[in-house]
């Protein structure tokens, strides 16, 4: 699993690359707590394209994320979602705490 950050204006972009599941998201969610904290960002923006494989472990660090961000007062939401991943986020109710888009640029201007 690698992370990459961007910050764009007050969102931290995760690009997310490997698998999404109990062995590598405790990694995820601590890497990308503290560097939302050290940022001090508002918002998250999780790049799903290069996410190949996703257990509800990823639903579980999704769901944390949500839960900080909203009392920071930020949004969560996801972009470049793979049928693979749909499929996992579908069963799991989460569209309904957080938003999907096709791109990045679609995502950035519904969070700004």
């Amino acid at each position: 699993m690698s992370i990459d950050f961007a910050m764009v204006n007050r969102t931290l972009v995760v690009n997310l690359e490997g698998e999404l599941d109990h062995h590598t998201c405790v990694e995820i969610r601590q890497t990308v707590d503290r560097e939302y904290q050290k940022k001090r960002a508002k918002n998250l923006l999780f790049d799903f394209a290069n996410i190949n494989f996703m257990d509800s472990s990823g639903i579980g660090m999704l769901m944390g994320r949500y839960r900080s961000v909203i009392i920071c007062g930020g949004e969560i939401a996801l972009y470049n979602v793979t049928p693979e991943a749909e499929k996992i986020l579908a069963m799991s109710g989460i569209h309904k705490l957080m938003k999907t888009y096709a791109s990045k640029q679609e995502a950035l201007e519904a969070l700004a």
